[in-house]
């Protein structure tokens, strides 16, 4: 059985610092400000909702909200000698804070946290959280009762949790011990029960502007030039972002609008090849990129139909391609129509482990196919 230090962090991007060791949180001052103005005029809820996209900061959110909690004083905004202190106006605390430092570490006694688990034979993370990771908490609230501060939890991500893990959770939502906050982080928020998200105030995170991402990128080591193609293609997510990066996107999303700036009349030895470095164990990640970078390139192409070409191109001569493959509405719905078909024939063709070459490229024949169409519609009287 493999030792469970050994398994990766569940909730650590590949390629990023782990949330808690990540100094600044970028784009998302509302939701920071919303929360200190709770916290400020006694409206603490004892469960907050942090949802939005992938890798746009929900985390590192919780962990930078869960600091400021337990470094406070269990009792505030009462007044001493000078009056009672001024509200907060900002979540960061010192690293040199003792807190601050515990939470670093993964040590201080009134933090805890819940993520995916070892499967039953430790040789890898389990599929979901399950309910005795949950259950875990009452040990947590009977240990750090004595302590008499503020205590947090973080559930990370709460729509990993398989339905007995939500029940058990639901009971601590519904009778939260004194002075405990739960931090539950959400890609998909629409998947925890209803009770759950009724009895949780809920703080939207949206997608990162160029300039915020290039700056968290920055802060996550990676310092590109790119950084406003990297901003559409990834949808302003710092995860996706350095998925990106890491695995040569912009080099492969050029390749593939190269590619289909010849359609209806792609080359098809280039398709075929194109196709062909999907395939092996080795380039299973690029085979990925590439079904969704392709499902990216039709999604916009739906959307430039609609809104005109994109102000800002994935890759050089993407704004004159959408110009004629999808110059009007009925152009847009042709794209989302194939959009959608090719989505669902991706997701069985990962399922059922189809030739990643023959997907790609049927995946290609249909945009082809479409661009036809496309172009017949506009000729015709």
């Amino acid at each position: 059985m493999a030792d469970p230090a050994d398994l990766p962090e569940p909730d650590r991007l590949p390629g990023a610092p782990h949330p808690r060791d990540t100094p600044r949180l970028y784009g998302q001052a509302a939701a920071e400000a919303a929360f200190l103005e709770a916290f400020a005029s006694g409206r603490l809820h004892s469960g907050w909702l942090i949802s939005g996209p992938r890798g746009v900061g929900k985390a590192t959110l919780a962990w930078k909200i869960a600091t400021f909690l337990v470094a406070q004083p269990a009792a505030t905004g009462e007044a001493g000698l000078f009056g009672a202190p001024p509200p907060p106006e900002s979540l960061a605390i010192p690293p040199d804070h003792p807190d601050a430092r515990l939470v670093a570490a993964g040590a201080h006694p009134r933090l805890h946290l819940v993520r995916r688990g070892p499967n039953d034979r430790g040789d890898r993370l389990s599929a979901e959280i399950r309910a005795d990771v949950v259950r875990g908490m009452k040990k947590f609230f009977h240990l750090s009762a004595t302590d008499g501060g503020r205590r947090a939890v973080i559930v990370d991500a709460a729509d990993e949790m398989n339905v007995s893990a939500a029940n058990a959770l639901l009971k601590d939502l519904e009778e939260p011990p004194a002075l405990t906050t739960l931090l539950l982080v959400a890609h998909r928020p629409s998947r925890l029960l209803p009770t759950i998200r009724s009895r949780c105030r809920e703080l939207r995170l949206g997608p990162l502007e160029a300039a915020d991402l290039g700056a968290a990128l920055a802060q996550a080591g990676v310092d590109l030039a790119e950084t406003d193609a990297l901003a559409v293609l990834s949808g302003g997510s710092v995860g996706e972002a350095i998925r990106l990066a890491q695995g040569d996107g912009l080099s492969l999303y050029a390749d593939l609008v190269k590619l289909v700036s010849g359609a209806p009349r792609m080359d098809r030895t280039v398709a075929i090849r194109l196709a062909e470095a999907c395939v092996g164990a080795k380039n299973e990640a690029r085979y990925d990129m590439t079904l969704d970078l392709l499902d990216r390139l039709i999604a916009r192409l739906a959307r430039a139909g609609v809104a005109g070409p994109p102000e800002v191109q994935g890759a050089p001569g993407e704004a004159r391609l959408a110009a004629r493959l999808a110059p009007d509405a009925r152009a847009a719905r042709a794209w989302a129509d194939l959009g959608q078909r090719l989505t669902e024939r991706s997701r069985r063709g990962r399922a059922v482990n189809l030739d990643p070459a023959s997907l790609v490229l049927d995946m290609l024949l249909k945009i082809e196919e479409t661009a036809r169409a496309v172009a017949t519609a506009e000729a015709a009287p």
